[in-house]
């Protein structure tokens, strides 16, 4: 993944420039061998100079705009009234964040008239962020000096939500099948989902994917089957014809995912049992998929496939998932699903178990394989993109999510040819899942290493949709 791409606005004062441009000359030079490279570890940025009139900030803004910025990074290199950036900040759509910094770190007996003059725009933030405030535009802001322990490390997670943000709005969906009958927990209105969150769909057909599976080039089938060979550790009972027609369902999956230029997608395994001609399931292609920063919702949940490419943008990587039992004495829950999770999480201490399933979920032609990922110990958040009830704030969109989580050193199980991690809490496990159910949390979810809490709430904020934090 790139790093975001940020404009940088430096912000000056027009009675400067015109007692000498010598002054915005040092400002400028602060920016370029200071500032910038104090970003570069999180960001790629683009700075084309101070500016200190309104045509050269609205000229500035529309530069980032067309250069596909992901936000608009806003120092005020000294005062600067806020009428001069104020409306081509409320103009455009891109996230604004205010970086309160400044060159000096300390006021001592040494600061005198040169110091002022190169060190004074933090009244000049408050300037503008009240004006931001009074016309309703959203913004994020940070206090920071360069010599900080971790300066930059909110200001990054700040780039981080606000790419996420733009690449949701033009994320493309996939569904392959239809949704599963009676789920209403991720039933939705398309028109909304376009009009609110800006993603679009594209409509699947089981038959596209039985021609990519007919025709899938037999070098490449074997080339994908001796990868599995060597990627993973092969169960006993699968065989030849299992992995050949597992790859021909990848080669199919990542065909559709490349032409129709998916984010995410979502399938209904009960479509492709309608159908005869049907090899196997793709379980074994939408874990390497998700590995690969593909999003994945089951049951033709559109909704989650959303959600987990969003929680994958934020913070990679992160899988699909669904809570499936409670181990009321271990204080944890088991997470699992059919067949589908992100095999770029499973434990690095062992290899990951390519799987047969005995009892088929429905009729196919070939085995249905799938790789039994057991996730890495460690930190852990667990999240939901949902909707909540008409009328809520954000359109209704609300992203519940819970932090102080912990993946246990669990599994893989031999006994069970699935997917399935053990998430534990740092309070009781009751609490937690009885908060989840009362913030309307589907059954639906995604799970990324780390506390994500942070990126998430900022993520809330520019997509302007409630941040349901679960306690």
């Amino acid at each position: 993944m790139r790093k975001p791409k940020v404009g940088l606005l430096g912000l000056t004062l027009e009675l400067y420039e015109r007692r000498g441009p010598e002054f915005r000359a040092g400002r400028e030079r602060f920016v370029r061998e200071r500032l910038i490279p104090a970003l570069s570890d999180v960001a790629e940025v683009r700075f084309d100079g101070a500016c200190w009139t309104r045509e050269a900030v609205e000229a500035a803004v529309a530069g980032f705009e067309a250069d596909a910025c992901d936000c608009v990074c806003v120092v005020l290199l000294s005062y600067s009234p806020s009428l001069i950036a104020a409306p081509a900040l409320k103009g455009t759509r891109l996230p604004v964040v205010v970086w309160n910094t400044q060159e000096l770190r300390a006021v001592d007996a040494g600061y005198g008239d040169a110091e002022l003059m190169a060190n004074h725009g933090v009244h000049g933030t408050f300037d503008l962020c009240n004006v931001l405030t009074r016309a309703e535009v959203d913004f994020e802001y940070v206090t920071s000096h360069l010599d900080d322990p971790e300066p930059v490390a909110e200001l990054g997670d700040f780039f981080v939500a606000a790419r996420a943000a733009g690449r949701l709005r033009r994320a493309r969906l996939g569904l392959l099948g239809y949704p599963f009958p009676g789920m209403g927990d991720f039933g939705l209105d398309t028109t909304h989902l376009a009009t609110s969150l800006g993603c679009q769909w594209e409509a699947l057909s089981v038959a596209d994917y039985v021609r990519r599976c007919r025709d899938a080039p037999h070098a490449d089938v074997a080339g994908l089957t001796g990868e599995y060979r060597e990627a993973y550790d092969l169960a006993d009972g699968v065989t030849d014809d299992d992995l050949a027609a597992a790859a021909r369902a990848e080669i199919a999956l990542r065909g559709m995912v490349a032409d129709h230029r998916l984010d995410a997608l979502t399938y209904q395994f009960l479509a492709f049992g309608e159908d005869d001609r049907v090899e196997t399931l793709p379980f074994v292609a939408m874990s390497r998929l998700m590995a690969e920063g593909i999003g994945f919702g089951g049951e033709g949940d559109l909704i989650s496939a959303a959600g987990t490419c969003l929680l994958n943008w934020l913070q990679p990587p992160a899988s699909f998932s669904e809570i499936f039992t409670i181990d009321f004495a271990g204080n944890a829950v088991l997470l699992s699903h059919m067949g589908e999770a992100n095999v770029a999480m499973h434990r690095t201490d062992r290899r990951c178990r390519l799987v047969k399933r005995a009892r088929p979920l429905v009729p196919t032609r070939a085995g249905q394989l799938a790789l039994a990922v057991s996730f890495q110990p460690g930190p852990a958040t667990l999240t939901a993109l949902t909707l909540g009830p008409p009328g809520a704030a954000g359109g209704g969109w609300r992203i519940v999510y819970a932090v102080e989580l912990e993946v246990a050193d669990f599994g893989p199980l031999e006994r069970l040819p699935v997917p399935h991690s053990k998430l534990t809490a740092s309070w009781d496990v009751r609490e937690l899942l009885t908060a989840y159910a009362q913030s309307g949390g589907p059954h639906h979810l995604a799970v990324c290493r780390g506390n994500a809490g942070r990126r998430l709430e900022m993520l809330c904020d520019i997509l302007e949709v409630e941040a349901w934090p679960v306690y």
